[in-house]
């Protein structure tokens, strides 16, 4: 008889060919936002010369996630996730076509940018919890959720490295608004890809339960069980003070290494670089098992990047130690996001992603905030030490309570069937 001999795919999420569609449509989409980025905060800054602009703009962009993505994870529980990820891409595409208009037509202000920021910031908070549990949906073996969770950072960081690199070579040969226009053009990719999928309706619940309701029992789950209350918690952290450095790049680029738009481009690319190499390994990793080590760990690896760029002033230094910053950051956005997309239950996801969500896009905001205001004061090294310096003391922090989460998280991982 004939033996049969099978391989596990390296990649197993890519069997679901719905998985498929988004992993493809995404891609080309974020590389459109990451050239949007960078294009934005240079466009600001070369309109202002302000580090505290760059913190408001920032603040205007990001701060109606930090109010509105609870009730936008109310809206994920409630309503067709398919239906909602096709409406807020096409809301996007308006946005940023609207934001290559002005740009183009050379009619642009810094009001203007601020009020579209605040515009893409409510699209972010139905679309960034609606997206993240989203995912489950489209995998159609559990096993294979912690891989496309890693695939999805590959996918984020992959055009973190591409598109930064391409939108400082295309703001310093033919200006920002070709980078809003090539953004906006692609978000078809993405409503195609959704249009093109085959789901199965999912099961809703009819809750007759005011929303306000809804949302103080999201709230109360996941404050309530330690596990996702800690991750959380140091995510909220690391947002607030380690991603200070996406507003004060402009500063570093210029004025403390001489550079133009390349260099700012390259900085960032360089970050995204070590996401990438994070995301790679992750989405390798055979098991969740481990990844709460990494949780721990990969706040110090970024606060130490931090603080080795805010002291440098060599620009291969500084691309090194950015590298380490995207690679700490990665490691433990993405191993947060498995473990807690492992363990939630599954009528309370939307809920407890779009507090996920607020804890990283809803808090970086008031974190740009404060660190224009501390740069203008101190200076943008100065602020940066400050900043990794407390990544570094929440690593340490969460490491301590490790163990008690262990003991808890253990029994829903052998129910599952994970151990």
């Amino acid at each position: 008889m004939k033996k049969k001999t099978s391989m596990m795919p390296i990649l197993p999420a890519l069997r679901s060919r719905n998985y498929q569609l988004f992993f493809a449509g995404q891609g080309l989409s974020l590389i459109g936002t990451w050239m949007t980025q960078v294009a934005t905060i240079w466009l600001v800054y070369s309109l202002t010369n302000s580090a505290l602009l760059l913190g408001v703009v920032g603040f205007a962009g990001q701060i109606p996630s930090f109010i509105l993505t609870p009730f936008g994870g109310v809206i994920v529980d409630r309503f067709p996730r398919h239906r909602l990820l096709i409406a807020t891409q096409i809301m996007a595409m308006i946005q940023s076509l609207a934001l290559a208009f002005i740009a183009l037509t050379g009619i642009i202000n810094i009001w203007q940018i601020i009020v579209l920021s605040v515009f893409q910031g409510v699209i972010n908070a139905v679309d960034a919890p609606a997206r993240q549990a989203f995912v489950p949906e489209i995998v159609e073996k559990k096993e294979d959720l912690a891989n496309a969770i890693a695939l999805n950072s590959s996918m984020f960081n992959g055009a973190r490295l591409i598109g930064p690199a391409i939108g400082g070579l295309l703001v310093a040969s033919v200006g920002a608004g070709y980078c809003f226009l090539i953004d906006g053009i692609s978000y078809i990719a993405v409503i195609i890809a959704l249009l093109a999928m085959k789901l199965e309706p999912r099961k809703i619940k009819v809750s007759n339960k005011h929303p306000w309701k809804t949302l103080k029992e999201g709230f109360a789950y996941t404050f309530g069980f330690p596990p996702i209350r800690y991750i959380i918690m140091l995510l909220a952290l690391v947002s607030f003070m380690g991603m200070q450095y996406t507003v004060l790049v402009p500063i570093f680029a210029t004025n403390i290494l001489h550079g133009g738009a390349e260099t700012l481009g390259f900085l960032m690319a360089a970050s995204g670089v070590g996401a990438l190499i994070g995301a790679v390994h992750l989405s390798t990793r055979p098991s969740i098992l481990g990844l709460g080590k990494l949780i721990a760990f990969a706040p110090a690896l970024m606060g130490i990047g931090l603080i080795g760029f805010a002291l440098s002033r060599v620009l291969v230094i500084s691309l090194l130690m950015m590298l380490l910053v995207g690679l700490g950051f990665i490691l433990q956005f993405t191993s947060s996001n498995t473990v807690v997309q492992t363990i939630v239950e599954d009528d309370k996801r939307g809920r407890v992603m779009s507090i996920y969500t607020m804890a990283f896009f809803g808090v970086v905001p008031l974190g740009n905030l404060l660190a224009g205001s501390l740069a203008s004061r101190i200076g943008a090294p100065n602020t940066l030490i400050i900043a990794g310096s407390f990544c570094i003391l929440g690593s340490i922090l969460f490491s301590k309570q490790l163990p008690k989460l262990r003991d808890i998280i253990r029994p829903i991982y052998t129910k599952i069937g994970i151990i």
